[in-house]
Protein backbone atom coordinates (compact mmCIF):
# COMPACT_ATOMS: atom_id res chain seq x y z
CA UNK A 1 0.00 0.00 0.00
CA UNK A 2 0.95 3.28 -0.98
CA UNK A 3 0.97 6.73 1.19
CA UNK A 4 1.44 10.49 1.08
CA UNK A 5 4.50 11.51 2.96
CA UNK A 6 5.60 15.17 3.81
CA UNK A 7 8.85 14.77 5.46
CA UNK A 8 10.93 12.08 7.31
CA UNK A 9 12.91 12.91 10.29
CA UNK A 10 15.68 9.93 11.01
CA UNK A 11 16.38 10.56 14.38
CA UNK A 12 13.92 12.98 17.32
CA UNK A 13 13.56 13.13 20.74
CA UNK A 14 10.81 15.49 21.33
CA UNK A 15 8.15 12.78 19.45
CA UNK A 16 7.37 9.85 22.38
CA UNK A 17 9.79 8.76 24.14
CA UNK A 18 13.61 7.91 23.58
CA UNK A 19 14.74 8.45 20.30
CA UNK A 20 12.54 8.10 17.14
CA UNK A 21 12.41 8.12 13.43
CA UNK A 22 9.79 10.63 13.14
CA UNK A 23 7.21 10.63 9.70
CA UNK A 24 5.24 13.06 8.44
CA UNK A 25 2.08 12.33 6.55
CA UNK A 26 0.33 14.73 3.92
CA UNK A 27 -2.97 15.97 4.45
CA UNK A 28 -5.30 17.19 7.29
CA UNK A 29 -9.10 18.00 7.16
CA UNK A 30 -8.38 20.81 10.36
CA UNK A 31 -7.25 24.00 10.20
CA UNK A 32 -6.15 24.89 14.01
CA UNK A 33 -5.83 29.03 14.14
CA UNK A 34 -2.33 27.93 15.30
CA UNK A 35 -1.30 25.13 13.09
CA UNK A 36 2.96 25.07 12.36
CA UNK A 37 2.73 22.94 9.06
CA UNK A 38 0.15 24.51 6.74
CA UNK A 39 2.42 22.84 4.08
CA UNK A 40 0.68 19.56 5.26
CA UNK A 41 -2.55 20.40 4.92
CA UNK A 42 -2.73 19.41 1.65
CA UNK A 43 -3.73 15.97 0.79
CA UNK A 44 -3.14 15.72 -2.96
CA UNK A 45 0.71 17.09 -1.84
CA UNK A 46 3.37 15.33 -0.25
CA UNK A 47 5.13 12.17 -2.09
CA UNK A 48 3.95 8.46 -2.50
CA UNK A 49 5.83 6.09 -0.95
CA UNK A 50 4.90 2.16 -0.13
CA UNK A 51 4.64 0.99 3.32
CA UNK A 52 7.81 -1.42 2.72
CA UNK A 53 9.90 0.98 1.74
CA UNK A 54 9.31 3.38 4.25
CA UNK A 55 9.94 0.68 6.70
CA UNK A 56 13.00 -0.28 5.18
CA UNK A 57 14.16 3.48 5.52
CA UNK A 58 13.07 3.26 9.04
CA UNK A 59 15.19 0.01 9.86
CA UNK A 60 18.32 1.52 9.17
CA UNK A 61 17.94 3.72 12.19
CA UNK A 62 16.65 1.17 14.44
CA UNK A 63 20.27 0.90 16.38
CA UNK A 64 19.99 4.16 17.52
CA UNK A 65 16.07 3.42 18.98
CA UNK A 66 17.12 1.92 22.18
CA UNK A 67 14.57 0.72 25.04
CA UNK A 68 12.28 3.57 24.73
CA UNK A 69 12.68 4.54 20.82
CA UNK A 70 11.33 3.62 17.69
CA UNK A 71 8.82 5.07 15.25
CA UNK A 72 6.59 8.05 15.62
CA UNK A 73 4.09 8.77 12.31
CA UNK A 74 2.72 12.08 12.55
CA UNK A 75 1.23 14.69 10.19
CA UNK A 76 -0.71 16.09 8.96
CA UNK A 77 -3.62 13.81 10.18
CA UNK A 78 -2.29 10.03 10.06
CA UNK A 79 -6.00 9.15 10.87
CA UNK A 80 -6.67 9.83 7.07
CA UNK A 81 -4.00 7.16 5.95
CA UNK A 82 -4.89 5.25 8.36
CA UNK A 83 -4.81 1.39 6.67
CA UNK A 84 -1.27 2.50 4.98
CA UNK A 85 -0.43 3.45 8.83
CA UNK A 86 -1.23 0.21 10.05
CA UNK A 87 0.27 -1.70 7.10
CA UNK A 88 4.00 0.22 8.41
CA UNK A 89 3.13 0.09 12.40
CA UNK A 90 2.71 -3.93 11.20
CA UNK A 91 5.69 -4.17 9.66
CA UNK A 92 7.56 -2.65 12.54
CA UNK A 93 6.08 -4.54 15.59
CA UNK A 94 6.86 -7.24 13.54
CA UNK A 95 10.59 -6.41 13.37
CA UNK A 96 10.45 -5.16 17.49
CA UNK A 97 10.04 -1.49 16.39
CA UNK A 98 8.14 0.74 19.09
CA UNK A 99 5.12 2.24 17.47
CA UNK A 100 3.94 5.77 17.95
CA UNK A 101 1.17 7.56 16.63
CA UNK A 102 0.57 11.22 16.95
CA UNK A 103 -2.90 12.58 16.10
CA UNK A 104 -5.93 14.38 17.49
CA UNK A 105 -8.19 11.69 17.70
CA UNK A 106 -10.87 13.14 15.25
CA UNK A 107 -11.92 9.55 13.73
CA UNK A 108 -12.94 6.44 15.74
CA UNK A 109 -14.40 3.37 13.44
CA UNK A 110 -13.43 0.37 12.24
CA UNK A 111 -10.46 1.22 10.17
CA UNK A 112 -9.14 3.40 13.20
CA UNK A 113 -9.59 0.50 15.49
CA UNK A 114 -7.29 -1.53 13.39
CA UNK A 115 -4.44 0.47 13.49
CA UNK A 116 -4.82 0.84 17.42
CA UNK A 117 -3.91 -2.45 17.37
CA UNK A 118 -0.89 -2.38 16.42
CA UNK A 119 -0.27 1.41 18.13
CA UNK A 120 1.94 0.77 21.21
CA UNK A 121 1.92 4.77 22.36
CA UNK A 122 -0.56 7.38 21.49
CA UNK A 123 -0.03 11.23 21.25
CA UNK A 124 -2.93 12.97 21.88
CA UNK A 125 -3.39 16.63 20.40
CA UNK A 126 -6.44 17.75 22.89
CA UNK A 127 -6.27 21.40 21.79
CA UNK A 128 -8.85 22.92 24.04
CA UNK A 129 -9.84 21.77 26.99
CA UNK A 130 -14.09 23.13 26.78
CA UNK A 131 -16.16 22.26 23.92
CA UNK A 132 -17.24 25.70 23.19
CA UNK A 133 -13.42 26.53 21.93
CA UNK A 134 -13.26 23.42 20.36
CA UNK A 135 -16.44 23.89 18.12
CA UNK A 136 -15.50 27.69 17.77
CA UNK A 137 -11.02 27.26 16.96
CA UNK A 138 -11.38 23.46 15.66
CA UNK A 139 -15.17 23.23 14.23
CA UNK A 140 -15.29 19.63 15.73
CA UNK A 141 -16.52 18.98 19.06
CA UNK A 142 -14.38 17.58 21.93
CA UNK A 143 -16.72 15.01 22.43
CA UNK A 144 -15.23 13.55 19.60
CA UNK A 145 -11.73 13.57 20.96
CA UNK A 146 -13.21 11.91 24.03
CA UNK A 147 -14.58 9.13 22.75
CA UNK A 148 -11.50 8.64 20.72
CA UNK A 149 -9.45 8.84 24.22
CA UNK A 150 -12.22 6.17 26.09
CA UNK A 151 -11.45 3.68 23.25
CA UNK A 152 -7.98 3.68 23.82
CA UNK A 153 -8.75 3.57 27.48
CA UNK A 154 -10.59 0.75 27.06
CA UNK A 155 -8.19 -0.75 25.01
CA UNK A 156 -4.96 -0.10 27.66
CA UNK A 157 -2.80 2.14 25.32
CA UNK A 158 -0.32 4.29 26.76
CA UNK A 159 -1.31 8.02 26.17
CA UNK A 160 0.17 11.13 26.06
CA UNK A 161 -1.91 14.14 26.16
CA UNK A 162 -0.26 17.12 24.13
CA UNK A 163 -1.30 21.16 24.25
CA UNK A 164 -0.55 23.85 22.54
CA UNK A 165 -0.46 27.27 24.91
CA UNK A 166 -1.39 30.35 23.48
CA UNK A 167 -1.76 33.46 25.57
CA UNK A 168 -4.93 34.69 25.85
CA UNK A 169 -6.75 31.91 24.58
CA UNK A 170 -6.06 28.97 26.75
CA UNK A 171 -3.93 30.08 29.15
CA UNK A 172 -6.18 30.86 32.35
CA UNK A 173 -6.21 28.88 35.08
CA UNK A 174 -9.66 26.97 34.54
CA UNK A 175 -8.41 26.02 31.42
CA UNK A 176 -5.97 23.67 33.34
CA UNK A 177 -8.43 22.70 35.90
CA UNK A 178 -10.57 21.85 33.04
CA UNK A 179 -7.84 19.68 31.43
CA UNK A 180 -7.18 18.19 34.59
CA UNK A 181 -10.41 17.36 34.93
CA UNK A 182 -10.39 15.64 31.53
CA UNK A 183 -6.81 13.71 32.13
CA UNK A 184 -8.42 12.21 36.09
CA UNK A 185 -11.07 10.15 34.05
CA UNK A 186 -8.79 8.01 32.04
CA UNK A 187 -6.37 5.88 33.88
CA UNK A 188 -4.42 5.29 30.28
CA UNK A 189 -2.45 9.00 30.38
CA UNK A 190 0.50 8.82 31.43
CA UNK A 191 1.88 12.14 30.50
CA UNK A 192 0.59 15.82 30.05
CA UNK A 193 2.85 18.03 28.09
CA UNK A 194 2.05 21.55 27.81
CA UNK A 195 3.85 23.40 24.71
CA UNK A 196 4.42 27.00 24.22
CA UNK A 197 2.68 28.51 21.20
CA UNK A 198 5.33 29.81 18.73
CA UNK A 199 5.29 31.97 15.58
CA UNK A 200 8.52 30.02 13.47
CA UNK A 201 5.51 29.18 11.35
CA UNK A 202 4.90 32.51 9.96
CA UNK A 203 6.79 32.44 7.07
CA UNK A 204 4.75 29.18 5.88
CA UNK A 205 1.65 31.03 6.01
CA UNK A 206 3.06 34.05 3.89
CA UNK A 207 4.53 31.72 1.07
CA UNK A 208 1.67 30.01 1.12
CA UNK A 209 -0.37 33.64 0.63
CA UNK A 210 -2.67 32.37 3.26
CA UNK A 211 -3.85 33.53 6.63
CA UNK A 212 -2.60 32.79 10.14
CA UNK A 213 -5.31 33.34 12.23
CA UNK A 214 -3.10 33.65 15.83
CA UNK A 215 -0.46 35.41 14.18
CA UNK A 216 -2.26 38.17 16.26
CA UNK A 217 -1.29 36.81 19.73
CA UNK A 218 2.13 36.93 21.15
CA UNK A 219 4.28 33.73 21.20
CA UNK A 220 3.77 32.04 24.58
CA UNK A 221 6.69 32.22 27.39
CA UNK A 222 8.34 29.52 27.52
CA UNK A 223 9.14 29.51 31.28
CA UNK A 224 5.84 29.88 32.06
CA UNK A 225 4.35 27.45 30.50
CA UNK A 226 7.14 25.06 32.22
CA UNK A 227 6.28 26.47 35.49
CA UNK A 228 2.30 25.85 34.68
CA UNK A 229 3.02 22.16 33.35
CA UNK A 230 4.67 21.79 36.92
CA UNK A 231 1.77 23.57 38.55
CA UNK A 232 -0.98 21.37 37.18
CA UNK A 233 0.53 18.14 36.14
CA UNK A 234 4.09 16.80 37.47
CA UNK A 235 2.30 16.02 41.33
CA UNK A 236 0.18 13.81 39.41
CA UNK A 237 2.14 11.49 37.63
CA UNK A 238 5.30 12.14 40.45
CA UNK A 239 3.32 10.22 42.64
CA UNK A 240 1.29 7.98 40.15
Amino acid sequence: MRGKIHSFQSLGTVDGPGVRSVVFLQGCPLRCPYCHNPDTWDKDGGTEMDAQTLFQKIQKYKAYFGTEGGVTVSGGEPLLQAEFVTELFSLCKGDGISTALDTSGIRLDGTVEKLLAVTDIILLDIKFSDTEKYENYIGIPLETVLRFLAYADKQKKRVIVRQVITPGVNDAETDFVQLQNIVGRFPCIEKVELLPFLKLCTEKYEALQIPFPFGKYPAADAKKVENLQTKFFTERFTNG
